[in-house]
């Protein structure tokens, strides 16, 4: 048995409104909600008799709502029969009833249901474990090795383990689903995007290595979006001082899928692969700090067409970070902040998070901090400065 971790993430402990959680595969939705509301009934579409049946009679749910005389359950897999939305909206409408609602897809719903219930439903977003969760069991190398869902970390199999991840991905999510009509070219993307993990998207020149075309290679960065295998970063473009680029930038969810598709194999600090890795989980964290504390701010990059870049800007200016995995920083690091800082000199603060043991500040104020350090600001909610 796997540890379990108190989550960060915050759910109401009675619902008042119907909610949505969203999360990729086997990041613990299902857990935190079992353990949330253990009362509840629950159905289960990943259970084929429980899936065959309200595919086949969507108003089985009314039924069997109204003669229990339920007034909250738990949906697990909700995309999986989006016809029942149908249903549980009328059930919220007349009926007054709660629905606790978990997936790892909207794609399909947002198919059939583009307003995801109008409004009548708040959203939440589930992650892969953060370095607040692990406390004590934090290890910098291990996670950006393993990755961040649960039992991959914990487990000493997880090349074989995300290997089965992916294929399980493959087969279960992307074409049982019907996401795409042939699995070889989506499998081929799949490699050549995790190359790609945390650059800038080049649909035409990912088309040519895959051999579709380019308005194919956008289809499928969409269904990795929306089956939340990975996110899209935008380029921060507010008053822009010179020429910037504002192609989006790329991230997968898990950093561990990251290393099979790229077969990174084992990764040395000091690497190459490890830089990349590093920056994954700096924008993991970061944005899993916004959707669990429900932040406002939107979290971006900053580029000049030079190629001088930010990894990552929150907010309007509030803090500009760069991932760097090097344990001794130099003035080559710091030249995308330092030119931000002539762009938009009201930047309040500007960071590169890296592995140096100890934290300094250099004359120009850039604030040069240990992953250890970096990671208690964060989550302490002392990254931005009120």
């Amino acid at each position: 048995m796997f540890p379990l971790y108190n989550r960060v993430i915050k759910l109401p402990k009675a619902p008042k409104r119907t909610l949505f959680l969203w999360g990729p595969r086997q990041v613990g939705k299902t857990s935190i909600l079992r353990k949330l509301y253990s009362k509840l009934p629950q159905i289960n579409l990943l259970k084929s008799d429980e899936f065959t049946a309200y595919q086949a009679r969507p108003e089985l749910l009314r039924e069997r709502a109204l003669q229990n005389n339920w007034q909250c359950v738990i949906i697990d897999e909700i995309q999986k029969v989006p016809q029942l939305l149908d249903e549980i909206q009328y059930l919220i409408e007349e009926h007054k009833m709660i629905f606790i609602m978990c997936g790892s897809s909207a794609r399909k719903i947002k198919a059939n249901h583009a307003n995801l219930l109008g409004g009548r439903a708040l959203r939440f977003e589930m992650f892969g474990l953060v370095s607040r969760e692990l406390g004590e069991k934090f290890d910098l190398k291990r996670i950006l090795n393993h990755g961040y869902t649960p039992s991959i970390y914990d487990s000493d199999e997880h090349v074989l383990l995300l290997k089965s991840y992916c294929a399980d991905y493959l087969k279960e999510e992307v074409f049982a689903e019907g996401l795409v009509r042939k699995l070889a070219p989506f499998s081929r993307f799949l490699e050549i995007a995790a190359l790609g993990d945390t650059q800038l998207i080049s649909y035409e020149t990912i088309a040519r290595d895959c051999g579709v075309s380019a308005p194919t290679v956008k289809s499928y960065f969409e269904i990795l979006s929306d089956t939340l295998l990975g996110h899209f970063l935008p380029a921060y473009a507010i008053r822009p001082k010179r020429r910037q680029t504002l192609s989006p930038k790329f991230y997968f969810a898990d950093v561990g899928v990251v290393n099979h598709l790229a077969q990174r194999g084992q990764m040395a600090a000091g690497s190459s692969a490890f830089g990349v890795a590093f920056e994954n989980f700096i924008h993991h964290e970061l944005r899993a700090w916004i959707e669990y504390r429900q932040r406002s701010e939107q979290l971006t990059y900053w580029q000049l067409t030079t190629g001088v870049e930010v990894d990552f800007i929150v907010g309007h200016m509030n803090c500009a970070i760069e991932a760097k995995s090097s344990d001794r920083i130099t003035a080559d690091h710091m030249k995308g902040l330092r030119e931000l800082k002539e762009d938009y000199p009201e930047v309040a603060r500007r960071i590169i998070v890296s592995r140096e043991r100890i934290s300094r500040l250099t004359k120009d104020g850039i604030e040069i901090l240990s992953v250890a350090d970096f990671l208690k600001e964060l989550w302490d909610d002392k990254l931005i400065k009120s």
